[in-house]
């Protein structure tokens, strides 16, 4: 037949017969070289023949099956016997390579092991184990990947068991580079130590954690630390609906003032800023409070900026935390210390325009994924997946 390989998917088959209605029978006949697994030599003689029963991937919604002429060679060259080798076919294997990835990627799509076994007449441990083999054999692809470098670092719940789990994310090439067990310091450290390409990190994106800037800065030497925007204009934000709520208690209780508080002003709508205002207007130590409160957090969305642009910014951003930590008031008094603690990381922000939401996005993804296995026991397991399917 003159279009076999298109029929088979393999290269150097020959398509003999076809039979069957529910189930496809393909005859089917090797004609490529022939070589001797041992020596590669070519010097043969056919000692045997028999039929090799083998499932290949389905034609739509049948089963197909190859009967496939095998023979037993003996090799003159190093007097050995062996079987047949075919492409596409793994010796002591009855099925194809081809079928194997096909239920590898239909379990990968979310369909479960026990219906995915069920339509493919096999065991759900047979799918279970083709799909382990699959994924481990992705990740041995990249098993050598130097540490990339843009790095973004946070934390996730795994288990009530283990505890978090941090995850280190390439943010400039949008993939998880990998997921490890743990938070701390001591429980990193090992793994930290065996890290290839450490060097090659320049950038490293986090939220205002202690614990992952001093692993940072004692593991990564040649990287710069910069601040999640995020995670600082939360800072900021939650400080001041703290003091609010000391100003003016029964105001804070209000769900339609909190929800026009928590927003950027220039985010608001007409009428919701005329309602905002009217009611500032009662509280004018509360007014001066959020003027300036909006006034640091435009300063803190500033992107794209040159080297000489944040250098213009420092002043007023050191004046802003001047201010802060004179205010009299604990909860801004606070918010002061903890931005002078991260100030560089900070202002970074200007200059970097990566963050920590790619990392937060693939949290999200991991979440399905272990939903969609209803949980994890194995985090090794767990860490095979994630590298996979967020890669």
């Amino acid at each position: 037949m003159p279009h076999d390989w298109n029929i088979l998917g393999l290269s150097d088959y020959e398509i003999k017969e076809i039979e069957g209605q529910n189930q496809v029978i393909l005859q089917v006949r090797y004609t490529g070289p022939v070589r001797c697994p041992h020596c590669l030599g070519e010097s043969l003689r056919n000692k045997d023949s028999f039929i090799r029963v083998i499932r290949h991937e389905n034609w739509g919604l049948r089963q197909c099956w190859l009967h496939l002429e095998s023979h037993k060679f003996h090799c003159h060259t190093c007097d050995r016997y062996f079987n047949q080798r075919f492409p596409g076919i793994l010796p002591r294997r009855r099925n194809t390579e081809a079928f194997r990835r096909s239920v590898y990627l239909k379990h990968l799509d979310g369909i479960d092991r026990q219906t995915l076994a069920r339509r493919e007449r096999i065991a759900p441990a047979t799918v279970e184990r083709w799909f382990h083999n699959y994924l481990e054999r992705a990740v041995s692809e990249r098993q050598d990947a130097p540490c990339p470098r843009v790095l973004g670092i946070d934390e996730h719940f795994f288990s009530r068991k283990k505890g978090f789990a941090t995850t280190l994310c390439d943010l400039e090439h949008h993939r998880v580079y990998d997921v490890t067990l743990g938070r701390s310091e001591a429980a990193l450290e090992p793994y930290l130590q065996r890290l290839k390409g450490r060097e090659q990190v320049r950038v490293v994106c986090m939220d205002l954690s202690d614990t992952y800037r001093s692993i940072i800065q004692k593991h990564f030497p040649n990287a710069l630390i910069v601040a999640d925007r995020f995670h600082v204009i939360r800072l900021i934000n939650h400080q001041f609906l703290n003091l609010w709520r000391f100003l003016d208690p029964s105001g804070s209780r209000n769900r339609g003032l909190l929800n026009l508080m928590r927003r950027h002003y220039h985010n608001l709508k007409a009428e919701q800023a005329q309602r905002l205002t009217a009611y500032l207007q009662t509280l004018p130590a509360l007014k001066i409070i959020y003027d300036f409160k909006q006034r640091l957090t435009n300063l803190l969305l500033l992107k794209h900026r040159t080297a000489r642009q944040c250098r213009q910014l420092i002043p007023s951003w050191l004046e802003q935390l001047r201010e802060l930590t004179y205010s009299n008031f604990p909860q801004l008094e606070q918010l002061g210390r903890t931005l002078s603690a991260w100030s560089e990381p900070i202002v970074r922000m200007w200059r970097f325009t990566k963050n920590n939401g790619i990392t937060e996005g693939f949290h999200t993804k991991m979440e399905m994924i272990s939903r969609r296995a209803f949980g994890f026991r194995n985090f090794d397991n767990y860490r095979l997946r994630v590298r996979v399917m967020c890669a």
